[in-house]
């Protein structure tokens, strides 16, 4: 159970609020720009990003199924395999997390060729 501002209820004065409550966090852009590359099992997700822990992999899956944005399928197999997709919602942040992942590849840059200088 999340513990956030219901979005409902928040100002409607201030959208990026909105986005940096759904998105926010060390993870989730991260997890998604995954996603962006198609389904994927969480043990592909664990592997992919080696500072995460179990715990909090699963509480942000959690939280970005809950805003609508990844879908959790459960396979009927033994063992069950469960896999994540992005739903459309979650895809439509393709060309957002584009731009990000490019600003701070330009953004790390400036600071190295500062740092040389």
């Amino acid at each position: 159970m999340r513990i956030r501002e219901r979005i409902e209820e928040m100002a409607d004065h201030c959208d990026v609020e909105v986005a940096l409550v759904v998105l926010g966090g060390k993870w989730k852009l991260l997890i998604l720009k995954y996603l962006l590359t198609g389904p994927r099992r969480f043990g592909e997700l664990r592997r992919a990003m080696p500072g995460i822990t179990q715990r909090m992999l699963t509480r942000q899956l959690r939280e970005l199924e809950d805003d609508g944005l990844v879908e959790r399928t459960v396979f009927a197999e033994s063992p069950p395999r469960t896999q994540y997709a992005l739903t459309g919602t979650g895809d439509s942040l393709s060309t957002l997390i584009g731009d990000l992942d490019k600003w701070g590849r330009w953004y790390r840059e400036r600071l190295e060729n500062s740092a040389e200088s």
